[in-house]
């Protein structure tokens, strides 16, 4: 039986930022239909124990703007809304959220906060790198006291390896996103 990974969201008016937290994923599968329908699939831990999440968001999406990366301890989807409109919730249905799913409280922006600051209007995320977004490593495990110096530095390229990525057209393609860490004996 599989398991469902602890999963952040936050958005912007026209993205939606979906946060996986799953470390050292195998065979990732991510699969986003227009219709807002979103599956994902992988394996993680020494006993390579299935995890999965099958989500019917809240409205439609741009599948082919949409992005994912791959981290060793996080996979990440920026997915780009069909209309650029602020969605009440996360999920179709509506009541009680499962527990498996959290806000994301360091990407979240307030409807006014983004009319404010322009903020996601004028984002481009056209050309971004997802795999420049430091999304961990072993050098990232432990304690959270890193000296604020540390985030002004550049993120190195990590190593990348193909994940599966189906659209809505049933297509697969092979999406590039950062290799996971090895394994410490």
């Amino acid at each position: 039986m599989s398991r469902h990974p602890s999963t952040k969201w936050a958005q912007l008016s026209d993205t939606l930022f979906i946060t996986i937290e799953l470390p050292d994923a195998k065979d990732v599968k991510l699969n986003l239909q227009p219709d807002g329908h979103f599956s994902f699939s992988a394996k993680s831990g020494a006993d390579n124990v299935p995890y999965e999440l099958d989500l019917e968001l809240f409205d439609k999406v741009k599948v082919d703007e949409s992005k994912a990366a791959v981290g060793s301890r996080h996979i990440c989807y920026l997915v780009a809304k069909e209309e650029k409109k602020w969605w009440p919730r996360l999920l179709k249905q509506a009541g009680r959220t499962p527990v498996f799913i959290k806000v994301d409280w360091d990407k979240w922006v307030d409807e006014d906060e983004e009319k404010e600051n322009k903020i996601g209007g004028d984002m481009d995320f056209s050309g971004m790198d997802f795999s420049n977004l430091g999304m961990g490593g072993p050098d990232d495990m432990g304690d959270d006291d890193d000296d604020e110096d540390e985030d002004d530095e550049a993120v190195e390229s990590a190593p990348t390896e193909e994940i599966e990525e189906t659209s809505g057209s049933g297509e697969e393609s092979k999406v590039e996103a950062p290799a996971a860490a090895e394994a410490k004996a």
